[in-house]
């Protein structure tokens, strides 16, 4: 696997790091370098070969630095031409859609100049504006010719994932779970978000590049399932806040085989059995109705974690429940 450093004046890349663990989960071979006001050069370059000595494989080394010809980048550069000139590399400008797409191309590409060149369109079509009317105008022409052609077409929709993710549309559904399924559409399906105007728009806003972002209710959903006129070709990423919802969903019809349990937030009444899992009966019971249904219950936050076993969890959450009472 190809190790990744990333380098930064302050501590940037620590913070990067941190936020790349929260979105694509913790990643062996990688390691956060900054260089302080009380440091100079040698300093950072002598960070970078200890953490070059660390990696599994120290012939393919790629380097995320904050700013190109800052110190953190010469340092790197001058490694290069010391010891590995024809295959580590460094790619300058680190934003977060970088990492995630430097993490996820590991898993395919085998060498520093693949990710290297892979990465830098990812890194720049990250760079969006709001209101859009502020976008430059080169990027509102690529992002229109990116769009699928074949909208319209015959067939049904192909539904890549479902999810329970009581946040909706964020920043792990929005590149690690994108960038593992390739849809073509977000759709989150829930009657109380399609009736708020505001949520709506910031979820169509949160899509990322090349994806459509939607907000339809349960009963619109269920028919948009069965249509096999106009979305062949058209894989969809379904969002859903709570379990009861997919419940309704699957009765109508909406032809889901395995929920991604992901995230469903503790509020009162409810108990949590894991970090990330709160339930209260009512839960408990649409669960199992779910799994009375066929459903299986596929319990991960993002594509590269464990998967937790969804019977245990429920059966601790019952117990905590019936503790309660």
């Amino acid at each position: 696997m190809v190790g990744i450093i990333l380098a930064s004046h302050g501590d940037f890349a620590e913070g990067i790091l941190q936020s790349g663990a929260m979105i694509f989960g913790e990643q062996e071979n990688v390691k956060a370098i900054t260089l302080m006001p009380s440091e100079g050069p040698d300093d950072i370059k002598e960070k970078m070969k200890e953490a070059i000595a660390s990696f599994d494989n120290q012939d393919e080394v790629l380097i995320l630095v904050d700013l190109w010809g800052g110190t953190p980048f010469n340092q790197a550069n001058s490694l290069i031409e010391e010891h590995q000139k024809d295959k580590w590399a460094i790619v300058a400008g680190l934003n977060l859609p970088m990492l995630i797409e430097a993490y996820a191309s590991r898993l395919s590409m085998d060498t520093a100049y693949e990710i290297a060149a892979h990465i830098v369109t990812t890194a720049k079509e990250g760079i969006k504006v709001s209101p859009e009317k502020l976008q430059p105008m080169e990027k509102a022409i690529a992002t229109a010719a990116a769009k699928p052609s074949n909208v319209g077409a015959p067939g049904k929709f192909e539904f890549v994932l479902a999810r329970i993710d009581s946040r909706l549309l964020h920043g792990q559904v929005a590149t690690s779970w994108t960038r593992s399924t390739n849809p073509t559409r977000i759709i989150v399906v829930s009657d109380a978000v399609a009736k708020d105007e505001l949520r709506k728009k910031l979820i169509q806003q949160a899509a990322p590049p090349g994806v459509k972002g939607h907000v339809v209710p349960i009963h619109k959903m269920v028919e948009l399932a069965k249509d096999d006129r106009h979305f062949g070709g058209q894989r969809a990423l379904l969002l859903f806040e709570n379990p009861q919802d997919v419940l309704r969903a699957v009765e109508g019809g909406v032809p889901i085989e395995t929920i991604n349990v992901g995230s469903m937030a503790h509020s009162p009444g409810k108990v949590q059995p894991n970090k990330t899992l709160a339930f209260n009966q009512e839960d408990l019971d649409t669960f199992a109705k779910l799994k009375k249904l066929g459903l299986k219950f596929d319990v991960r936050r993002v594509p590269n974690d464990s998967k937790e076993n969804m019977n245990e969890i429920l059966k601790r959450a019952q117990g905590l429940l019936n503790k309660r009472s």
